[in-house]
Order: C-alpha cells, then sequence, then structure tokens
C-alpha cells in the first residue's frame, strides 16, 4: 500500500479530527468528510463539511459547508447526487444542497425528543430509487428512519435495547442490499444484530465481542456466488478486530497485530477475503483471509505517527 494523494484546506480544518467520510455513488470521484471542533480555537463555525474531488490535483475542496452544531457523521443523500446529509453532536440531522450556493444547511430537523438527543454518529440511506430512508443512530439508543424530503420528523423511530438496558450506539452497518437488517456496535464493547421492520423490530440478539467500545463494523458486501452477506468485522479501542457471522453467537476469528486503539475496519466492496483496518497511531493494515489470517498482508504508516480516524472503499476497491 501507499499514500497516493493527500488532501488537505488549511484555514477551515485546521486542528480538525476527520469524524466522518462517504463516497458519492453517481460521481464516484467525489467523497464528503466531515470534521470535529478545533477546541484551541474560537473561529466559526462549529461544524464543518467539504466535498473533495479525487480527479484533480487542487488543494481545496469542491464545496464547504457549514453547521452551527458540531457534524458527527456523514452520508450522501445516495439517490439525490445534488443532496448531502450530517448527523449532529446535537442529535439534529442537516441536509446541504450545493445547487443553493449556500453553505448553511437548506433543512435540519428540530430538536425533539421524537427524534434523537445525543449525538448522531452513524448514518445509511437504504432502499431503492423508489423507496428509500435515511436511517440514523444515536448515543441516545434510539434509531431513526427519515424522508430525505422531510426533515421535519422522523418517519419512524424505535429505542434499542437489550436485557432491559439501552443500548448506546456508536456505529452501524446494513446488510448487503438489505434496509431492513443491520448491525450495530455500542460503548459497552458489544454488537448486536436487529432490524427495522416486523415483529421483531429493535434487536434480535447480542454478542459480547470485546472488552472496550466498539469503533467500527462493516457487513460484507462483496458480491459472488456463495452468499457471504452474514459475515461482519468489528473494531475495537481494545486494540482487536473480529470476524463474525450472524450465524454464530461467537467470533470466527480475532486479529491482534495492531498495538493502538483501533479506529476504523472496512470490507473491500469488490474482494471477499479481502478487508482494512486502522489504529490511532496512524497504522493502516490490508488483510487478505485467502493468504493470511495472522498477519495483514501489506501495510501504510502515515507521516508523523497521524492518528487514522476512519476509512472508506472507493467503489471500485
Amino acid at each position: 500500500m501507499f499514500c497516493n494523494k493527500e488532501l488537505c484546506s488549511a484555514a477551515q480544518i485546521e486542528r480538525r479530527a476527520i469524524s466522518g467520510i462517504d463516497y458519492c455513488e453517481q460521481h464516484p470521484e467525489l467523497f464528503a468528510v466531515s470534521y470535529e471542533q478545533n477546541r484551541g480555537s474560537s473561529v466559526v463555525p462549529v461544524g464543518v463539511v467539504q466535498v473533495w474531488s479525487c480527479r484533480f490535483k487542487k488543494s481545496s475542496a469542491e464545496y464547504t459547508f457549514h453547521c452551527q452544531s458540531l457534524v458527527t457523521s456523514v452520508a450522501f443523500a445516495k439517490f439525490h447526487p445534488n443532496l448531502l446529509l450530517g448527523g449532529c453532536y446535537s442529535g439534529q440531522i442537516c441536509m446541504w444542497d450545493n445547487r443553493f450556493g449556500k453553505r448553511t444547511p437548506v433543512s435540519k430537523s428540530p430538536l425533539s425528543s421524537q427524534a434523537h438527543t445525543h449525538p448522531v454518529l452513524s448514518m445509511a440511506v437504504v432502499g431503492t430509487q423508489n423507496a428509500h430512508n435515511l436511517v440514523s443512530i444515536s448515543t441516545d439508543g434510539r434509531l431513526c428512519s427519515w424522508s430525505v424530503d422531510n426533515l421535519n420528523q422522523p418517519i419512524d423511530a424505535i429505542d434499542l435495547s437489550w436485557k432491559q438496558k439501552q443500548v448506546t450506539c456508536t456505529c452501524m452497518s446494513f446488510m448487503f442490499e438489505d434496509a431492513n437488517n443491520f448491525v450495530v456496535g455500542s460503548e459497552e464493547g458489544n454488537v448486536y444484530t436487529a432490524s427495522r421492520h416486523g415483529n421483531k423490530g429493535g434487536i434480535n440478539d447480542g454478542y459480547e465481542s470485546h472488552i472496550g467500545p466498539i469503533t467500527g463494523v462493516d457487513m460484507h458486501k462483496a458480491p459472488g456466488i456463495i452468499d457471504l452477506s452474514h459475515f461482519f468485522l468489528s473494531s475495537s479501542l481494545d486494540w482487536t478486530v473480529k470476524l463474525w457471522s450472524t450465524k454464530e453467537t461467537k467470533p470466527l476469528c480475532s486479529f491482534e497485530k495492531h498495538g493502538d486503539y483501533i479506529t476504523d475496519v472496512a470490507w473491500s466492496p469488490v474482494h471477499p477475503a479481502v478487508f482494512t483496518s486502522a489504529d490511532a497511531s496512524g497504522n493502516v493494515f490490508l488483510w487478505n483471509l485467502n493468504e493470511d489470517t495472522e498477519a495483514p498482508i501489506s501495510h501504510l504508516q502515515l507521516e508523523g505517527g497521524i492518528g487514522v480516524r476512519k476509512m472508506k472503499w472507493m467503489q471500485n476497491g
């Protein structure tokens, strides 16, 4: 592995950590990044989201958007390539439109007990062109489904609990081509399978998986002749990555080569045995389970030991 390009817009994002990243499916050269607050500066705005292009050799973002609240997650609206969605520390959902030429949100959800009251740490647009929703989760243990056309109130809200205790959600990943079933990671170190609809709406099963908070989960998404959609990965602050199947209650494998907090994990979208993991010391490991389950096949170290916060594969892998 090697570093292909470094993108940075100094003034706007100086000393800001990344809180979220997402690629645009319609324009795969574009990706959005949300940034945490620079607590050492009084410069406003608090929330910043930028859209970058991999195609051009330029040091400035294509678009820069602002928000009065810290943006803790970001997602393209998938079937609306001009729309960008942000989950906020305040619990609100914000939407920006690059056709309007304004940096502030064109729409945002109100502060309401019917939606989120804690930071929104993960979002996903799921469904089809004619029937899709934005799904968001928060550390308040609530899952909300939204219409992108109307953020005034969620279409549906489910309180996620397990053994009569609220689940403090940190991350989420939906099964491949499935708008109903997903896995969620928690601050308690547990991973849960859950669904949005039906008699079993909410948490279906729990896995006592890690001894530290879960930082990332990713369902297997690489297409193939054999159905591998029941496999998923989890990463944690306990320095481990684990491989799971929704059909088993114990991890299938534990990967323990990192020497620091693991911040994210992601399956390759094209190769069924390949995934990446990253840690707070700036290490990115590339794994191929067909070649080695004990050690990564490649390793990238960011200069200066800068920690990696989030990862996202391009669609072509």
